[in-house]
C-alpha cells in the first residue's frame, strides 16, 4: 500500500478541511501582510473559519477582515481557547514556541507533547516524520509512543501508515561505532515491536532515500536528526513543511516554524484533523 496510500494524501486533507470548516485560532506576533494574507487565503478557500490571536491594534494596523481576539499573550490564550472549546483547533503561527507549548501542556493537562511533522519533498511527495523536537525521542519507549500515536493520527485521514525506521548507519557498518551499533539494534527492535501491533514497518537503516519510496511515516533516530532532516528539506532542499500536529486525543494543535511565514496549509491541516464525532467539536458556520 506504501506509495499509493500517500499519493492522494494532500487531496484527502483538503477535502476533510473543506468538509469540516472548523474554527481555527492562529497565534500572531509581529504580524506581516504575508502572514495575514495566508490566514485569509485559508478562510477564503473554505478550509476554516480563522481567528487571529494577538495584539489587536498591531493586527488592525496591518489590515485584515478576519476575526481577532486581542491579547498580549497569544502563547497562553491559544491553550485556553482550545480548552474552552471556543475554537476547534489551533495553529501556533508566530507565537513563541516554548511559551506556547508549556502553556498548552498546562491548559490541556498533558504530561508530554508528541509532535509529528508533515513534509513535502521537492517533488511534492507528502510524508510524516517524527521526532522533530530536539529534546524528543531519546528513549526507546518514547520512539514507540511516537509511532503508536502518529499511526492513530494518520489513520484519521483514512490513510494506512507505512513506517520507515531510520538508524545511524548501514548494517555493514556494525562494529565501527558504538552509537551507530546502538541505533541499528534499536531500529530492528522497534520494527519488530510495531509489526506486532499490526503496523506495516521496515528498518531502512540510514537510507532515507529508500525509506521515502516505500513509507509515508519516517521515524528518525532521535529529535536532533529529525529536526535536521526537516530543516534541510524545507530550508535548503526545495521541500515544504505543512506543520507538525501535536498528537492528542481530544484537542487539535498544529505547531509551525516561524521561518516560513505562510500558514494556509497549516490551517488546512488543523481543520482536517478535527474529529466531528467528539461532542462539542466543529461549530457550524454556514
Amino acid at each position: 500500500m506504501g506509495s499509493k496510500s500517500t499519493k492522494g494524501l494532500l487531496e484527502i486533507i483538503e477535502q476533510k478541511a473543506l468538509k469540516n470548516r472548523a474554527r481555527v485560532a492562529i497565534g500572531v506576533r509581529n504580524p506581516t501582510p504575508k502572514m495575514l494574507k495566508s490566514a485569509k487565503e485559508a478562510q477564503d478557500a473554505g478550509y476554516a473559519h480563522v481567528v487571529l490571536i494577538g495584539d489587536k491594534q498591531e493586527i488592525e494596523s496591518v489590515g485584515t477582515e478576519l476575526e481577532i481576539i486581542g491579547t498580549n499573550d497569544p502563547e497562553k490564550v491559544l491553550g485556553e481557547l482550545l480548552r474552552s472549546k471556543y475554537v476547534d483547533a489551533a495553529v501556533r503561527g508566530t507565537a513563541k514556541a516554548s511559551g506556547t507549548l508549556s502553556n498548552l501542556r498546562k491548559a490541556l493537562n498533558q504530561d508530554q507533547l508528541h509532535r509529528i511533522a508533515l513534509l513535502l519533498t521537492s517533488e511534492g511527495k507528502p510524508f510524516f516524520i517524527a521526532p522533530v523536537g530536539i529534546d524528543e525521542g531519546d528513549e526507546l519507549a518514547d520512539k514507540i509512543a511516537f509511532i503508536r500515536l502518529g499511526v492513530e493520527h494518520i489513520r484519521r485521514f483514512g490513510v494506512e501508515p507505512v513506517v520507515g525506521v531510520l538508524s545511524g548507519g548501514r548494517l555493514g557498518d556494525l562494529g565501527r561505532n558504538q552509537r551507530v551499533d546502538q541505533t541499528l539494534a534499536e531500529g530492528d527492535f522497534i520494527v519488530n515491536r510495531i509489526r506486532e501491533m499490526g503496523i506495516e514497518a521496515k528498518h531502512h537503516t540510514i537510507l532515507i532515500e529508500d525509506a521515502i519510496k516505500e513509507s509515508n511515516f519516517i521515524l528518525a533516530p532521535d529529535g536532533i536528526s529529525g529536526n535536521l532532516i526537516f530543516r534541510t528539506l524545507v530550508f535548503l532542499g526545495g521541500g515544504d513543511g505543512m506543520g507538525a500536529p501535536i498528537l492528542m486525543d481530544n484537542y487539535v494543535f498544529v505547531d509551525t516554524s516561524r521561518v516560513g511565514g505562510h500558514y494556509t496549509k497549516a490551517i488546512m491541516l488543523a481543520s482536517a484533523l478535527v474529529d466531528k464525532s467528539i461532542p462539542g467539536n466543529v461549530t457550524d458556520e454556514s
